[in-house]
């Protein structure tokens, strides 16, 4: 246990003792009071984090290197392609109804190809000489 989570559980064993000598009608007040240093210590934690990262791209940026960039999760990775998949079959219907095997063909080729430039999304974002933005120059 972190010396921080002994902190709040002292607190909170402190706003239950209080609660049960005081009576129900202080309850909305020990209550609030316990959560505002719960607020306080996320606050703390999630400002230490903030500075953490933005000098760790500060220091990457002053040695020309850029920050790794995360895979995402599991549902953007792959519930586009999963998506596309099941999207597939009525296009593919359409596809083949109206012009046949060639629509079909064209279907697909469309399919696989927006599934490739999203697999290759992070592969070219990182590419050497990039800016942060799509619409300079």
């Amino acid at each position: 246990m972190k010396a921080g989570d002994s902190e709040l559980k002292s607190e909170l064993d402190a706003a239950l003792h209080a609660r049960s000598e005081l009576g129900s009608e202080y309850e909305p007040a020990l209550v609030e009071s316990f959560l505002e240093k719960v607020e306080q210590r996320l606050d703390g934690t999630l400002d230490r984090r903030v500075r953490r990262h933005l000098a760790e791209q500060q220091v990457s940026l002053a040695r020309g290197t850029h920050p790794p960039q995360p895979l995402g999760n599991f549902g953007e990775r792959y519930g586009f392609g999963i998506i596309s998949l099941i999207l597939a079959v009525p296009l593919s219907a359409i596809g083949a109804s109206t012009a046949h095997t060639g629509g079909l063909i064209i279907t697909w080729l469309g399919i696989i190809a927006v599934n490739a430039v999203h697999a290759a999304r992070p592969w070219l974002a990182r590419r050497p000489g990039r800016g942060d933005c799509d619409w300079e120059n």
